[in-house]
């Protein structure tokens, strides 16, 4: 059985389109990019190193990481590759592929590098996407990974809440495409904002925000938390994980070396293939 669920590939190829981060500032992009990226060991890229995206979306992590390398494979099931290739026509180094993680046409321990940020709790099996990626891989190449983190640094208050979200994202998931459009924006105005914006005065104020629900999105401009709310609240298929669930996963796949970032996004974590 392939490793995708049909209907969660239809909703991210929706969501690239509707949000292909045309209007995302480089600097925006950027920031992101380097919360993302905190833990990554840029010291093991040459200009000769060859890499993958795995589930690149619209490409926007791509866009900064392929000047950086030789040659990086975006990968990505749904429609959204076709946003990526038009996004980065402008990079003659990347070569697209329109696979699912466990279908890619790259030869085993041919990679130097490989990433997949929000993609890999979207599938049935995350201990076999992963193992499908370190295939990829060289020995001792680098694999970063971004998946859903289980809220298991945060206090019971911050875990009840999210059940309560979770039951809304199993309402609206199941609506009408345009409907679940609608619906996430709502969302993103009525709930996103407005947290964001409190835990921005309080930050200014030098109140501690962690534990504020979606503080994260207090340095980030309305277009992401319309993304995001999109992803958390429109996506059919998701997983969460703990911290050691994960380290489990990437151990039993092959990796060493785990380290994991102490910042949001939760959980950001790197390992190498043995």
């Amino acid at each position: 059985m392939d490793n995708i669920d049909q209907n969660t590939v239809s909703s991210f190829g929706n969501e690239w389109y509707d949000f292909d981060q045309s209007k995302m500032s480089y600097m925006e992009i950027k920031k992101i990019f380097d919360e993302y990226f905190s833990i990554f060991p840029f010291y093991l890229l040459t200009d000769k190193s060859e890499g993958f995206d795995m589930g690149c979306g619209s490409g926007r992590w791509a866009r900064l990481m392929a000047p950086k390398v030789k040659k990086l494979h975006c990968i990505d099931p749904s429609s959204a590759i076709e946003v990526a290739r038009r996004n980065l026509s402008d990079c003659n180094n990347i070569i697209f592929h329109k696979s699912s993680v466990d279908k890619v046409l790259l030869s085993k321990s041919s990679q130097d590098f490989g990433y997949s940020l929000g993609v890999l709790h979207h599938v049935p099996d995350t201990e076999k996407a992963i193992k499908s990626c370190v295939f990829l891989l060289k020995t001792g190449a680098p694999l970063l990974l971004y998946l859903y983190y289980n809220f298991d640094n945060r206090p019971f208050f911050y875990r009840t809440i999210w059940k309560f979200s979770d039951m809304l994202r199993y309402l609206i998931y199941h609506l009408p495409y345009k409907i679940r459009r609608i619906m996430t924006d709502i969302i993103a105005i009525a709930i996103y904002y407005p947290l964001a914006r409190l835990s921005y005065i309080l930050s200014l104020l030098d109140v501690n925000t962690s534990n504020i629900p979606l503080s994260y999105y207090k340095d980030h401009t309305f277009y992401t938390m319309r993304t995001d709310s999109r992803d958390r609240f429109g996506t059919p298929l998701e997983k969460r994980f703990t911290k050691a669930q994960i380290e489990i996963m990437m151990k039993n796949s092959g990796l060493g070396n785990i380290h994991f970032s102490d910042s949001a996004p939760y959980w950001c974590v790197v390992g190498i293939k043995k």
